[in-house]
């Protein structure tokens, strides 16, 4: 397998700047994935490190060597698209074992590879249908196994699970991490589901605008965010945010908001010694806001239920606060209902503060 390297990567459509200085070291063996809403420069950038697209300045090496120049064919890369592009023609097999013929690999060869990649991905008895009697799940394995057969370097995905339904995408979620752990390869994963970035990934890429975020291990990302972008892009349902004020009261901090008022806690109060400014962005996410009987201003606060969302093991809640919309994560037997006040109390050991200026994260 091989180790790739993107330095100072840049690609330029027109005046549009898809991707910005992007640098970034993916280890042998490690699975990547780049995350992001669309137009962030994503599959961009998946697409030079196939070359499939230009580069308008910086390199792009693999196992050392820049790639920059050289074709697709050559980059010792196999790329599952988010459209299978399966040949309706050719079976199942002839699909998979059509690059290993253009390339005129002994048949023997040929064979010993189509079959063994069915059997790693449970496909065998399709080798001879066509895709037109295929699921979209069965297609996708195919896909997969076309580039498997490869042997490559480097296994490049862009979104292969978008277009398969909620079930079957957790299910392939699962298959691809036991794939990458029985191959050992490094694979470039690139999805716009912060989902499947953190289940999938060993590190993940958090993109926007044609610029990287954040780089790091899921838990990492969702518990230290760098900026507010990253905080309210990873997690599911996303952070709550809510502008307001630092104050001081009695030696301690507060932070004040539109009918909010919470002390922060020492530790994090002592990191805003130095910080200039008064406003801020308070950032606390549902999990963080369990109901509690209502307390004095500085630990609870009273919300107006608007919205009941069961889903079996929790309740999510959608409340407001004076005019700011929140989501609260509630227990199943909750006594909350639609129209009605309740108190939450924060988990401030698990707030977090960015900048209002340039919404970096300061606690």
């Amino acid at each position: 397998m091989a180790k790739v390297l993107m330095q100072k990567l840049n690609k330029h459509f027109g005046e549009v700047k898809a991707v910005r200085d992007f640098d970034l070291e993916i280890p042998d063996k490690e699975f990547m994935v780049l995350v992001g809403p669309s137009g962030c420069g994503k599959t961009t950038t998946l697409r030079m490190v196939a070359g499939l697209e230009d580069i308008t300045s910086g390199d792009i090496l693999i196992d050392d060597k820049v790639v920059n120049n050289l074709p697709p064919k050559d980059r010792d890369i196999a790329m599952v698209f988010q459209n299978y592009a399966l040949y309706p023609h050719m079976t199942v097999y002839q699909n998979m074992a059509f690059g290993l013929t253009l390339r005129k690999f002994p048949k023997a060869e040929i064979e010993q590879r189509v079959k063994d990649a069915a059997e790693i991905l449970n496909i065998k008895e399709l080798l001879d249908r066509k895709p037109k009697a295929l699921s979209g799940g069965q297609r996708q394995r195919v896909a997969v196994g076309r580039a498997i057969v490869r042997k490559p370097k480097v296994f490049l995905f862009d979104e292969p699970l978008s277009n398969l339904d909620d079930k079957l995408r957790v299910q392939m979620r699962v298959e691809l991490k036991k794939l990458h752990d029985r191959l050992q390869t490094t694979i470039i994963y690139v999805t716009h589901d912060q989902v499947e970035a953190m289940t999938m990934g060993d590190r993940i890429v958090v993109m926007k605008d044609g610029l990287k975020q954040q780089v790091g291990p899921p838990l990492e990302l969702y518990f230290h965010p760098a900026n507010k972008f990253v905080a309210g892009f990873i997690g599911s349902p996303a952070m709550n945010f809510l502008e307001g004020e630092v104050a001081s009261e009695g030696g301690a901090l507060y932070f004040q908001g539109p009918a909010v008022k919470l002390k922060i806690p020492a530790d994090k109060a002592a990191k805003l010694k130095d910080y200039p400014e008064k406003r801020v962005i308070f950032g606390i996410r549902p999990e963080d806001l369990p109901e509690a009987a209502c307390a004095a201003p500085g630990e609870t606060f009273t919300v107006i239920v608007e919205v009941m969302e069961p889903l079996g093991s929790e309740v999510y809640l959608d409340v407001k606060a004076a005019e700011q919309s929140l989501i609260a994560r509630a227990e199943p037997k909750t006594q909350a209902k639609p129209h009605a006040s309740l108190c939450l109390k924060p988990t401030m050991a698990n707030m977090h503060l960015f900048d209002i200026r340039d919404e970096k994260t300061l606690v």
